[in-house]
């Protein structure tokens, strides 16, 4: 074979086992996505609803120096996590911003009353707690009424719980579906090799050693396939930090690791297993077989 034809050999041989490590990184990718929101669906779930707030609004005659002592007391309770007061002033001019600047118009005096905007401990936010919560804020005689969307609060309590097990039922079939994938792509790289293996076992060599170049090359394509999922995945990483700080400090750290090595591990398993497979299977082909 002249100098040209080897090169164009390689070179068909380098792009196949290049576009091979490129699909088996794209599958571990989703899985690495995936997987990052499943381990760290209780902590996600935890930081919506401790943002969502209810709002305990005070009394017209009370005062600011009443309500911000009235805020003081209700932070140490249980089940408060954070309280924000908030002035007729402040009030007013939120409503203007829902309403327009002419909504006073039709009244002689302000309405808005001073308030304290309220977010709870994730452990409280239930409909059953809510309920409890808001019959102990007005016990209280400053409080006219505790309000809050009970509508939403449901639907995120439902939802949260149905994106959990959606979560976990995907990330099972991504990873049948990445295994069908990956060992459909490992054996038309192997079985590109069929009669080389074949003429290797007529020549006398034993099992291992034709599987040793085809496993430690599997072992290489999955190891780069986990590190370019990888470089994908702090791409994606770092572009939700940048656009959502706030969820992105929730994630934790260690599991993000356990992810990060994982998809290595799994590129390497999944790529040496199905190249077991398809070897034991090739090496087992009689002369016929080798052309169907």
């Amino acid at each position: 074979m002249s100098k040209k034809g080897k090169n164009i050999v390689v070179i068909r041989i380098f792009r196949s086992y290049i576009s091979s490590v490129i699909s088996i990184s794209l599958v571990l990718l989703l899985i690495g996505i995936f997987g990052i929101l499943a381990v760290n669906a209780q902590a996600l779930s935890k930081y919506f609803k401790e943002n969502m707030q209810i709002t305990a609004v005070l009394n017209d005659n009370v005062s600011g120096i009443e309500a911000r002592k009235f805020k003081t007391e209700i932070e140490n309770l249980s089940f408060i996590r954070k309280t924000e007061y908030i002035s007729k002033q402040q009030g007013t001019e939120e409503m203007k911003k829902m309403l327009g600047d002419d909504f006073l118009d039709v009244f002689e005096t302000n309405p808005i009353p001073i308030s304290i905007n309220i977010q709870l401990k994730s452990d409280y936010f239930v409909a059953d707690s809510l309920e409890k919560i808001k019959a102990i804020l007005l016990e209280t005689e400053m409080v006219e009424d505790v309000v809050y969307e009970e509508p939403l609060i449901k639907a995120v309590n439902d939802n949260l719980e149905r994106i959990g097990f959606v979560l976990l039922i995907f990330i099972c079939f991504l990873m049948f579906i990445s295994f069908v994938l990956i060992n459909n792509t490992v054996r038309i790289n192997v079985y590109a090799k069929r009669f080389s293996i074949y003429t290797m076992k007529l020549v006398g060599a034993t099992k291992g050693f034709i599987m040793s170049p085809f496993i430690i090359k599997s072992v290489f394509q999955g190891l780069f396939a986990g590190l370019f999922a990888n470089l994908w995945l702090f791409g994606i990483l770092y572009a939700v930090k940048s656009e959502f700080t706030t969820i992105f400090n929730v994630l934790d750290v260690k599991l993000l690791a356990l992810i990060i090595a994982g998809l290595i591990v799994m590129g390497v398993l999944i790529c040496t297993t199905c190249t077991l497979f398809v070897i034991n299977k090739l090496i087992s082909l009689n002369n016929d077989e080798l052309y169907y």
